[in-house]
Formats: C-alpha cells, structure tokens, sequence
C-alpha cells in the first residue's frame, strides 16, 4: 500500500504520464499537417500560400481560444478542458476529407484542428502542469512534452505509408480514431488541475505546508512575488510583455520549418520517404531534448535553456540554406538534430519561464493570455515563408528571418529575467536550502 504522505510524488508523476500520451498524439496530429500539405498541393494545385495558410488560421483560431483557454483552466481543469479539444479536432479531421475548395481546408485543418488542438498541445498543458512540480518543474514538463518525440517517431511514419497507399483523407481519419479511442478516456478520468485541490502538495512533499516553504525558499524578488498576479497587474508590467514577444519570435521559428519541411526537402531533391523520416526524427531528438534541456534548466536557469534552444533552431535554419547546395544526408541529419535536440528544448521551459514570474491562483489565465503572442508568432512564421516563396521563388529570405527571430527570442528572455524572481533548484542558496 502506497504511504499517503508519499502519495503527491505518484499523482503528479500519473499526472505527467497522462499527459505524455496526450501530447505524443494531440501535438502530432497537428503537425501531421506537414505530411498532408504535398499531396493535398498535388491534387487541387492550390499556390503554396493559400494551402500553408490552413496552418496559420489555425493558429489564429488557437489565438482567440488561448485567453479562455487559461480561464477555463483555472476554473474547471484539464479533465473539462482537454476533452473538449479533442471534440474540436476529431470533428475537423473528419470533415478534412470533403474538401474541395481552399476555405474547405482553412475551415477544416485549419480552425478545427490547428485550433481545437491548442487545448491538448504544449500550452494547454503548460496551463497545468507547473502547478505540480516546483524543484523538478523542468524535469517533469520535460519528460511529459517528450511524449510528443515519441508520437512523431511512431505516427509519422506509419502516416507516410498511409497517404501512400490510401491518401491523406485516410490519414484524416486515422488520426479521428486515435483521438477518440485514445486520448479522450485518459483525460475524462483524472482530476489534476492542481495538487491542493485534493489535498496533494507539488513534488511528492509529505504536506501543503513543506510545498509551501519551498515555494517561499527560491524566491529572490520577495516584494515581486508577494503580489496577487491578475491578468490586469501583469499586463502593466515590462516583463509581461517582454515574454510576449519572446514566445511570438520563438513560435514563429518553430512553426515556420515544422509547416515548410517537408516540402522543401523534396523540392531540393530527397524522396519522400526520406522527407517523412526527417520529420519523424526531428521528433525523435526531441525526446532527449526536451527532458535534458528540462532537467538542465532546473541546475542552471529557465534563461540558458532558452538560449541553447534558439541556437538550436539558428543552427537548423542555417543548415536549411546550405542544403540546395550541397543536400547531403551529412547536413540533413545536422538540421534535423540541432531542431530537434536543441530548438525543441524550448517546450520544456516554456511555461516555467512564466509560472517563475506570475506564478499564483491565475497563472493559467495570465500565461493563457501571453501565448497570444505563441500562437500569433505560430500563425505568421508558416504564412510569411510561403507569402516569401511564392514572392521569390526561394525559402533563403524566410530562413534569414527566422534567425534573426532567434536571437529577438532569447534577448526577450533574459531581460525579463525569470532568475530575477525565483531561483531553480540549481541556484537556490545554502542557507535558503537549509531552510527547507
């Protein structure tokens, strides 16, 4: 029988298991997008813009939901939630199929799953999860976004032989019935909006009261953190909006490639075969990034994982202009790791940067309210690369950007300054370890 006073440590690591499976299908059934956008180009020979467009509606949709989103976290939980975006999606990917003009697929790919999706992917966990963990916040959200490598190891290419033999439309549905068979039962039957809600503490603490000395322990701006953070108070400060602009520049670089990838690949010249396997393996990467880069901003700061990661992406976009020249698999395997163990490291520290700073009773509704910025960042990087391709003829300028995005991304998070406020696990102290 499990010693209740250890019984926070199991939860919450049920908790992250959870959502590791909700993530490795919710995420990838809509970065499958990837995958569907050459063979829908090829039967009803749309320009790229308007087709890559579904994406970024998407993520414009997703940008309406985000502030209620974080409302309806803080007041119902993940169990209302989640569910919900499943619904969402499956209803979209289920319509995808009767497509036949380009508004068909914005309405369908585009705002039904690339924005009921949003409920299930890294922000809407990131509403939940940091409330769970404080010393292993990064470890924790690290190992369950890693879910997401792994669904992209398993499904992509598994989806890949599927439009093969069958088309996209049977991919459509495929993914329906993952989500509904799936991920739908386990998020119905777990309560875990946050562990004092059922009389649980963070980090497998025997009790609220040694959560709550932790929590007190790491904090370095003491005035700062004593404030009740609403919505309103954020959003007058300059970190607030800092932050914002980090997540717009990072969430445009990420998406930007993820939308475009496969394309390119086969525009320069690799099969498709080996174009689905480099999605997959970006995924595959990720797994060690994001729980590494996870556990190494728990030692050394939200800030220094940040910045490895949008190296990580700098590298990928560099790469993506040397590959015309010289499409080596040597490079191509460069691109797709440094993308995948570096850039996709972000995900883990993403919502710890903003629970350090505002963390509270509306956390989820204040960072629900800062992925505006994500998703916006999400919605302009696919169409600005295709609007630039269609315009050129060439990615070149869209890369470029993109890593001119990097560096605005991480500059963003080091003057907010999150180890400013409170200090990860690393940097505590001795005398505040002690304490504890």
């Amino acid at each position: 029988m499990i010693d209740r006073r250890r019984l926070p440590f199991f939860y919450g690591w049920i908790v992250v298991a959870v959502a590791f499976v909700t993530m490795g299908i919710g995420v990838n059934t809509r970065t499958a997008f990837s995958l569907l956008f050459p063979p829908i180009l090829a039967e009803f020979g749309w320009d790229r813009a308007i087709t890559a467009g579904a994406f970024s509606v998407g993520f414009l949709v997703a940008t309406a939901y985000v502030p209620f989103l974080g409302m309806a976290m803080d007041r119902y939980g993940p169990r209302v939630v989640i569910p919900t975006g499943v619904a969402i999606t499956s209803l979209g990917l289920a319509l995808a199929p009767l497509t036949s003009r380009p508004w068909h697929l914005h309405v369908t790919l585009g705002a039904l799953v690339g924005g009921g999706s949003i409920f299930m992917t890294y922000i809407g966990h990131s509403l939940f999860l940091p409330h769970w963990f404080v010393r292993r916040r990064g470890l924790a959200v690290g190992i369950a976004f890693s879910g997401v490598g792994i669904g992209s190891m398993l499904l992509f290419p598994w989806l890949g032989r599927l439009i093969a033999t069958s088309g996209w439309r049977a991919a459509c549905w495929a993914l329906v019935v993952l989500l509904l068979v799936v991920v739908l039962p386990l998020n119905l039957t777990l309560p875990r909006r946050r562990p004092e809600d059922i009389g649980l503490a963070p980090d497998g603490d025997a009790s609220s009261e040694t959560s709550g000395r932790a929590r007190v322990d790491n904090v370095v701006d003491r005035a700062w953190a004593s404030v009740d953070w609403t919505l309103g108070r954020a959003a007058r400060t300059a970190r607030f909006w800092w932050l914002f602009v980090g997540f717009f520049a990072a969430l445009a670089v990420w998406y930007m490639v993820q939308a475009h990838q496969t394309k390119y690949l086969l525009d320069i010249g690799f099969d498709r075969e080996r174009a689905a396997y480099a999605l997959g393996l970006v995924g595959l990467t990720s797994i060690v990034g994001q729980i590494a880069l996870g556990w190494l901003s728990d030692r050394v700061g939200r800030e220094w994982a940040w910045t490895l990661g949008g190296v990580g992406f700098a590298i990928c976009y560099a790469t993506l202009l040397l590959l015309p020249a010289h499409p080596s698999l040597g490079l191509l395997y460069v691109m797709v790791t440094s993308q995948g163990l570096l850039g996709y490291g972000l995900a883990s520290v993403f919502g710890a940067i903003a629970a350090e700073i505002f963390q509270g009773r509306h956390y989820a509704t204040i960072f629900g309210t800062l992925t505006l910025g994500a998703n916006a960042g999400a919605g302009f990087g696919p169409w600005v690369a295709g609007a630039i391709y269609d315009r050129t003829g060439s990615y070149a300028a869209a890369w470029l950007l993109a890593i001119g995005a990097c560096a605005v991304s991480v500059a963003a998070i080091w003057i907010a300054g999150p180890r400013r406020v409170r200090a990860v696990a690393g940097r505590i102290t001795p005398t505040a370890a002690a304490a504890r």
